[in-house]
């Protein structure tokens, strides 16, 4: 969708794009890739229920929400918002000159009505060099994001030729895999920048990386 001011892409049904058959994967509810416009941004508006994860991939995006919080976030952070009994918020381009491209994706909570909360992290890119690092877990820690779901996130970058296993952190979920650059290959599958693929019903999956490339790995329940 091209909205001027912001071009997104949409991976499930969103706003007015609709597709009977991508509607979500498991309780992955929303994948969206934007890019806003210098000095502009997503007005105030209202969220309950929804756990949102956003990462921002260039530039530097302002948050602001009901709660108190007023944040700018840029390539390396992570936040997390637990939407719960309901909040409002708000996000913009912090930047006058520059666009932001930022990855937002919504998780259907494990606990309803929960006291609406926010956190942020920063990631250190060699922890993802060649190895999988899981930044948002249901387990709280220090150095991870605390999700209120039985849902990881998880990222790599690949050098060209190598290889990976994912192995699927929690039985009975699956792992939408998003790359956010380069190409790569699963089994037979060959994707490219910012293609994905769902897999469920196994415990492993292996990457092969045909050139540089950096991997999202969402690795969510695939029933209530």
């Amino acid at each position: 969708m091209d909205h001027g001011w912001l071009k997104t892409w949409h991976s499930f049904s969103f706003a007015s794009y609709f597709d009977k058959d991508k509607l979500n994967f498991g309780l992955l509810r929303v994948l969206n890739d934007d890019i806003v416009e210098a000095a502009e941004g997503f007005g105030s508006h209202p969220h309950d229920n929804m756990e949102i994860v956003t990462i921002p991939l260039e530039g530097e995006l302002e948050h602001k929400d009901s709660t108190g919080h007023v944040e700018v976030i840029r390539p390396n952070d992570v936040q997390i918002m637990s939407a719960g009994s309901g909040l409002y918020h708000s996000e913009y381009n912090h930047s006058d000159k520059n666009l932001v491209n930022l990855l937002q994706v919504w998780v259907f909570p494990k606990e309803r009505n929960i006291k609406p909360r926010y956190d942020q992290i920063t990631l250190d890119p060699q922890d993802r060099k060649n190895k999988i690092h899981t930044f948002v877990s249901p387990v709280k820690g220090k150095e991870k994001l605390w999700i209120n779901q039985d849902a990881y996130f998880s990222q790599c970058e690949l050098d060209k030729s190598k290889k990976i296993t994912y192995k699927i952190q929690k039985e009975g979920n699956g792992v939408y895999v998003f790359l956010i650059n380069g190409q790569i290959k699963i089994e037979d599958e060959v994707l490219s920048k910012r293609d994905a693929i769902g897999i469920w019903d196994t415990s492993d999956i292996e990457i092969t990386a045909e050139e540089e490339s950096r991997i999202l790995f969402v690795d969510i329940p695939m029933a209530k």
